[in-house]
């Protein structure tokens, strides 16, 4: 099993690759821990080095489940995926579950540092049916709508694996 999820920040991407990485013992890559430099919120590591992470895990693991909402990722992965989900609970959703997101000691140096930025970053998720980039619902649609395997897009709660 090869998992590929996507979708806004807030859809819920975390919860499912978490839940299924338990239930099917896979190995789990949230893609922000090889786009950020560690210790730095929102400073991009080289895409070429981004990209030799990326190749890495997909190499040393037979079984995983990768999520993130990086466009161009989700594709180099896609053609090693057993399966693309597309997460797409709508705005309403995303922005609630940001709202109730618990720390994430991977990212933040303290639950305050978090919220701190929260504004910014429900700015930048109400922006996803809106902006034209890698990392847009236009972009994440195209993706999907081209992929060629296994696929399924959710567009409420997304069912545990």
């Amino acid at each position: 099993m090869k998992l590929l999820v996507f979708g806004n920040s807030g859809s819920g991407k975390s919860t499912f690759a978490r839940a299924a990485a338990a239930k099917h013992a896979l190995a789990h890559l949230d893609l922000d821990s090889i786009v950020w430099e560690p210790g730095k919120i929102a400073v991009e590591r080289p895409r070429d080095e981004v990209l030799r992470s990326l190749g890495e895990f997909l190499d040393a693991h037979e079984r995983w489940v990768i999520e993130g909402c990086y466009g161009e990722l989700v594709e180099a992965a896609a053609p090693r995926c057993t399966e693309l989900v597309f997460l797409d609970p709508g705005l309403d959703a995303c922005l609630a579950n940001n709202r109730r997101r618990p720390w994430e000691p991977h990212k933040y140096a303290s639950l305050e540092a978090q919220n701190a930025m929260l504004a910014n970053l429900q700015a930048w998720v109400t922006s996803y049916y809106t902006r034209d980039d890698a990392w847009s619902h236009r972009a994440h649609r195209r993706i999907f709508d081209a992929h060629r395997g296994a696929k399924s897009v959710h567009r409420g709660p997304p069912p545990m694996p």
